[in-house]
């Protein structure tokens, strides 16, 4: 039989592409030290919205961003959670903007009056007057039996109007028992029942009275002149003396 040849394969040996191999490592290796040095990058810079009662710094600090830490690895929710451990605030919103910017919007709870020597803030809670607000008005009284419904009324009661109280005091009759009296700053006294105390919200004092008042004066005198000058042009003079006199009747009327 014949010897069967033996037949060789060559067998082609793969080369290393080292170059393309170290291009890789060395991109892959910069995109890890561009990760790791953004992600140490700080909060540049951070803006409080809204607040009123708390100071800036009070809120930086109970936020837990008071050292600037990483702005990647701070978390929004982390921020809202530490803030909203304080009593005073109602409501968060954190937003992070380029360029390391923290914005932290703050609402506060409405501060209804100061009552036996403790904020009465809106949610019913009694707080050591920690801040020394002096605008809230001075709730006097025993308001035990109906506290619940005067903190859901006064609630309503806009900002600006609390602010023009002085004194809340709680005087019920045998008629109402839900009736109370509040002294305002331009020393008027409105009394009032908690059903009606929206009300209130129109209350614009003594300064508006007298704004009316100017604003009558000015408007019947700028009208009877005008009317007096038109009755003198057109040759009726003692119709425009006429005028004249109505208007300033009017405004002694």
């Amino acid at each position: 039989m014949p010897e069967k040849k033996k037949i060789k394969v060559k067998v082609k040996k793969r080369r290393l592409k080292v170059k393309k191999i170290l291009v890789t490592i060395l991109i892959m290796g910069i995109l890890v030290l561009s990760f790791l040095y953004i992600k140490r990058l700080p909060i540049t810079n951070i803006y409080i919205v809204g607040n009123n009662i708390l100071s800036d710094k009070e809120i930086i600090d109970i936020s837990g961003i008071g050292d600037y830490p990483s702005f990647i690895t701070t978390l929004g929710s982390n921020i809202k959670n530490n803030l909203m451990e304080n009593n005073y605030i109602k409501e968060i919103k954190v937003q992070k903007k380029i360029w390391g910017k923290v914005y932290i919007y703050v609402t506060e709870k409405k501060v209804l009056a100061l009552y036996n020597d403790k904020l009465l803030l809106e949610d019913g809670l009694l707080v050591d007057n920690n801040y020394n607000v002096m605008s809230a008005p001075i709730l006097i009284g025993d308001i035990t039996s109906i506290k619940e419904k005067f903190i859901k009324k006064f609630s309503l009661v806009d900002n600006d109007v609390l602010l023009k109280i002085s004194e809340i005091s709680y005087v019920p009759n045998e008629v109402d028992s839900e009736r109370f009296s509040l002294k305002m700053n331009d020393g008027n006294l409105v009394y009032i029942t908690l059903p009606k105390i929206t009300k209130i919200n129109k209350y614009m004092g003594e300064q508006s009275v007298y704004l009316g008042i100017l604003f009558k004066i000015i408007s019947i005198t700028y009208i009877a002149e005008f009317g007096a000058s038109l009755c003198r042009d057109s040759g009726y003079s003692a119709i425009g003396n006429q005028v004249e006199f109505f208007g300033k009747i009017m405004i002694l009327a």
